[in-house]
Order: C-alpha cells, then sequence, then structure tokens
C-alpha cells in the first residue's frame, strides 16, 4: 500500500510538471488543449489544474471565444506566485536581481568588484547586495522561491560547492551553506555557461532545440552542452569547459588562468581583445581609443572597444575580427564533434557580437569537417547577451519549480 501510494504521488508531481511546463511555455492555453497536448483525460487535468491554482501558480486569464465550438477558459502562470533571487558572480563583478515567476525583472544591480582584493570581501559584498535586493522586494503574500547562483568554474551541484574557479582562483567554496545561511532560502548553484544554457532553453532562442550548444565568452571561455534534449553535464558534472582545450600546435607565450598554455580563451576571451588594442596602440596606430579614453576619463574596455568600433575604428574592428576567427576555430571543432542544431554566443563579448559573427563563421567554414555539417549548425547571439548567465541563475531556480511543484506550494524557506 505505501508503494502504490508513493507511486501514485510520484505519478502526480510528474503530471503536475507536465502541465505547469505546457502553461508556462505555450500561455494562453485552455484545458482541453493540454489534454491533448498530455494525452491525459479531461477530468485528470481539471484536477491538476485546480490545483495548481490552489497553489497559486496559475490563474485563468479570460475565455476565447473566437474558435469555433464551445467557449474555453485560458490559462496563464501567475507572475505573482513568488520571487526569485538570480545572483551571477562574474570575474571582477556581481550582478544581483529579482524576478518574478516569468522571469521578468523587477530589481536589478550591478556592482564591479576586485578578486585581488580577496575571496571573502567579494562574498561578503554579494551577500550584502543580496540583503538589499531581498529587503526592497519582500512583498506581503509574495514567497521567495529561492536563490540561484551563477559562478565561473566547476561546481559539484549536489553539495552545492564551487569546486574550481581558474579566472578566480578560488577552490572548494561551499556557495550553497553560505548563502543558505545568510538568507534562509533554498539555494541554487550552477556553472555561468550551464545556467545561461538553461535559460536559453528556457526562455531563449533554444526552446524548440534538442541538441545546441551555448559559449559564454568573457574573461574565460565555457560551453553548455544541450544533446537530445537535456543538459549533458559528463560523469561528474563538469562538462563544457571549452576554453580550456589546446588549439595552437605553438601555443602562446601567454600562461591561461588554469596554468596551461595554448588554451583556446587565451586567444578569445576579452583580454585577447584588450590586448591585441593596446598592441596596436603601442606601434602608434591611427585610432580614436586614446581620445575616448581621455575623453571618458575610462581604461580600455570592451564597451569602449565597441563604441570605437560603431563609430568605424578599424583598429577595433581589426581585433573583434581576429579575436572571431579565434572564437571560430574552437566553434568548428564543437561543430564537427557534436553536429549540433545551433550554436548560441552569449556572455560579455556578445556586446560586440555584430563584429565577432562574421569572422566566427568564415572560419567555421573553413575548419569544419565537412560543408554540410557546419551549413546546418546556425549561429547566433543570445537572446540575452551579455545577461545571459543572470538570467541563467534565475532560470535554474524556476526549472526546479516547474519539475516539482508538489514541493513549491507552501513556504519555501530552508527549515
Amino acid at each position: 500500500m505505501v508503494k502504490n501510494t508513493a507511486d501514485q504521488t510520484t505519478v502526480r508531481e510528474k503530471n503536475l510538471s507536465s502541465v505547469l511546463r505546457l502553461v508556462h511555455s505555450q500561455s494562453p492555453i485552455s484545458r482541453a488543449q493540454l489534454a491533448i497536448a498530455t494525452g491525459l483525460n479531461k477530468s485528470t487535468i481539471s484536477s491538476l489544474i485546480d490545483e495548481l491554482i490552489a497553489q497559486n501558480f496559475v490563474h485563468e486569464a479570460g475565455i476565447n471565444s473566437g474558435a469555433a465550438g464551445r467557449p474555453a477558459t485560458k490559462l496563464e502562470i501567475n507572475p505573482h506566485a513568488g520571487l526569485i533571487v538570480g545572483v551571477e558572480l562574474g570575474v571582477d563583478f556581481v550582478t544581483v536581481a529579482v524576478t518574478d515567476l516569468l522571469g521578468n525583472i523587477l530589481w536589478r544591480y550591478k556592482e564591479d568588484a576586485d578578486p585581488a582584493e580577496g575571496q571573502d570581501k567579494m562574498i561578503n559584498q554579494t551577500l550584502l547586495i543580496v540583503k538589499e535586493a531581498m529587503t526592497v522586494n519582500k512583498k506581503k503574500g509574495e514567497r521567495f522561491f529561492g536563490i540561484g547562483l551563477s559562478t565561473p568554474g566547476t561546481v559539484d551541484l549536489k553539495e552545492g560547492v564551487l569546486i574550481f574557479a581558474p579566472n578566480l582562483h578560488w577552490r572548494n567554496v561551499p556557495f550553497r551553506k553560505i548563502f543558505s545561511d545568510y538568507t534562509k532560502l533554498n539555494v541554487y548553484i550552477e556553472n555561468d555557461a550551464n545556467a545561461a544554457t538553461i535559460a536559453e532553453h528556457l526562455f531563449g532562442t533554444a526552446r524548440e532545440c534538442r541538441d545546441f550548444l551555448f559559449v559564454f565568452a568573457g574573461v574565460g571561455i565555457g560551453s553548455g552542452l544541450f544533446l537530445n534534449g537535456n543538459l549533458y553535464r559528463g560523469k561528474n558534472g563538469y562538462a563544457g569547459e571549452i576554453g580550456h582545450s589546446p588549439i595552437m600546435a605553438e601555443p602562446s607565450p601567454t600562461v591561461c588562468h588554469c596554468g596551461n598554455r595554448g588554451c583556446w580563451e587565451t586567444y578569445a576571451n576579452q583580454y585577447s581583445i584588450i590586448q591585441r588594442v593596446q598592441a596596436r596602440l603601442e606601434v602608434k596606430r591611427s585610432s580614436i581609443i586614446p581620445k575616448l579614453m581621455a575623453d571618458q576619463n575610462a581604461v580600455l574596455s570592451i564597451p569602449l572597444i565597441k563604441q570605437a568600433a560603431d563609430l568605424g575604428d578599424a583598429e577595433a574592428i581589426e581585433s573583434f575580427t581576429e579575436a572571431g576567427h579565434a572564437m571560430g576555430k574552437g566553434f568548428a571543432g564543437l561543430i564537427n564533434i557534436f553536429n549540433p542544431e545551433k550554436i548560441i554566443l552569449g556572455g560579455p563579448l556578445s556586446l560586440a557580437g555584430e563584429y565577432l559573427l562574421p569572422a566566427i563563421r568564415e572560419t567555421i567554414a573553413h575548419h569544419s569537417f565537412l560543408p554540410e555539417i557546419n551549413q546546418q549548425a546556425e549561429v547566433q547571439l543570445s537572446s540575452f547577451r551579455s545577461d545571459a548567465s543572470l538570467i541563467g541563475a534565475i532560470a535554474i531556480v524556476i526549472d526546479d519549480v516547474l519539475s516539482r511543484p508538489m514541493n513549491k506550494g507552501g513556504d519555501y524557506t530552508n527549515r
């Protein structure tokens, strides 16, 4: 009897999740449409919807009388079912946002950070911003579903621990415990590229894709692999560290943060672009970049180089093009191995996507194994551009809510 009860509970949660995901992705949708899409009978659908309405996940959104036949009540996700806190921990910045259940940003704040000042200071800085986010956005009757944190590096999902972040030089950071103890909320930790991949599948241009790759390019380069309809994590959950794949037969003298030479990201990350521009300026090539830096009292950065490129600066455009060719070599290898439907570029460097993509596509055409393969892979920019990892932090919480709605109907704080 216990076994049967447990089985029935499992089946009901699976059905609740299926219905909730459909309402989330296809609303407004009717009960009859849900019955067709799920294969469940109408009485079961009605029972499931009643439960989701009682839990405040779904609400009725009017009657559609335009189609032939009996008018149908349409259902939508209730965006006010609860709040999500998303934290993007970058190498040199922290961004925190609060969203509703549909991922609409209600509040956000970004602050520069200096990893040289130490791990504890950067974490405490992040916790204070999270506290402000929760204080400002706490409303009577609205619960917090949890906190999602995206971070560069390898992550132990089960324990909620950052194993190693080469660009931060951090090891074995118990993020889940730190943030959970501080906020009393459930905390989800994910690698930044994997988080962005989940966001693209849940909200972005890859919603209908079963096989796509997300490349997160900034200080480092990482990827999320969505294969056969699921995020591929590898044996221990560390798949996707493509930035540390060697791509040059004669490695650059530049040592990667991982300690090796010739890593892909040393040729195609944001530092490599800045170094290319600096090298051009040192030989006194004609450029408006020094004037922009002086006028704005700013250091050389990707946004400033992008500004120069937009004004037609040849040195800025050529530096982006060179980085695009370096990116394209890595993209070609990924296409040869995985034969994806799409490769999506996101992260800070996607700000300059219009200058990178032509070179990426040109290099893919030269280095892919077969034209038939590279022609099938569409290369495009993330729906969320530089916010991909932030939206990913939010998406990992929402994805869990959609997966386990029976556990999310009550108080969502940790006990």
